[in-house]
Order: C-alpha cells, then sequence, then structure tokens
C-alpha cells in the first residue's frame, strides 16, 4: 500500500479592491439577504521591455450573505475601496441562450471591511462601522520573486 500523506486543505481568499458597480441585494424565498457585487484588483508593474508603466486589473465577483449582504446596500457603492475576505466557490449553470452548462468562479464573503471614512466617502455610511481611514491601511510591497507560490 502506498504511503498517502494528507495535506491540510485550505481555502482562503484575501483581495483590496474597488467595488465596479452599486452591489445588487436581493432575498432567498427564506428572507436570507444576499449582496452580488464584483471588485477591481489592480496589479501596477513595469513592462521589462518598454520600460513602462501598465496595469493589470482583474475583476472579481463577490457574493456575500445574511445580515452582511443587508448591511452592504446601505454602506458600499461603486468605487468604495473595500478588502474582502472569505473563501472561492463555483458554481454551475444552464446558458439559455446555447443550453450548455457553464462553470463561474466567485469569492463568497465572510467579510467586508470599507477602506475609507464616511467622511472621505461623502456620508455614504449609516454608522462608519468597520471603516477605516485610507492613510491608515498598511501597506506592504513583496517582490514577486518571494512569492512562494
Amino acid at each position: 500500500m502506498p504511503n498517502s500523506m494528507r495535506l491540510p486543505e485550505q481555502n482562503l481568499v484575501l483581495l483590496v479592491g474597488r467595488l465596479t458597480r452599486d452591489p445588487n441585494v436581493a432575498f432567498t424565498q427564506k428572507g436570507q439577504a444576499v449582496c452580488r457585487c464584483s471588485i477591481a484588483v489592480n496589479r501596477r508593474y513595469q513592462d521589462p521591455t518598454t520600460n513602462d508603466w501598465k496595469d493589470d486589473v482583474v475583476f472579481v465577483p463577490v457574493v456575500v450573505w445574511g445580515a452582511a449582504a443587508d448591511r452592504c446596500k446601505d454602506r458600499i457603492k461603486k468605487g468604495t475601496p473595500v478588502a474582502v475576505e472569505g473563501r472561492l466557490t463555483a458554481d454551475e449553470y444552464t446558458d439559455k441562450a446555447t443550453g450548455q452548462t457553464r462553470k463561474s468562479m466567485q469569492v463568497t464573503a465572510r467579510r467586508i471591511q470599507i477602506l475609507e471614512s464616511a467622511a472621505a466617502a461623502g456620508g455614504a455610511y449609516n454608522d462608519g462601522a468597520q471603516a477605516a481611514a485610507k492613510d491608515d491601511v498598511p501597506t506592504t510591497e513583496i517582490p514577486e520573486d518571494d512569492v512562494p507560490f
């Protein structure tokens, strides 16, 4: 019998970006809130050939459930900088036009933290819960060669 190694399973996603559109909040038949939004995550790099600075933008769909989803409709809007913590999930659906089965990936958020104060957002948030001043957000640059994956 081969010696099998048990690997720990981990599904953790942490992203920082800006909302690409206003959140869409709906309710299930059982009354649970679900918020769907998308964030743009930007990576700026210098092209080694031309030395020009370029942007690599990834648009990530995000789903939030429950009370957190309900709070999203009043506290975040298009352009709001947020930190999203959650897990990567996959959905499977049938394309109505072709009848083919399609798959999509999204982040199911456990937490969304607003990264600007209510004053900076023009008073868009009710109580500013979990709001942090933009200048107080720590940033750390990690050279790509040092990333272990």
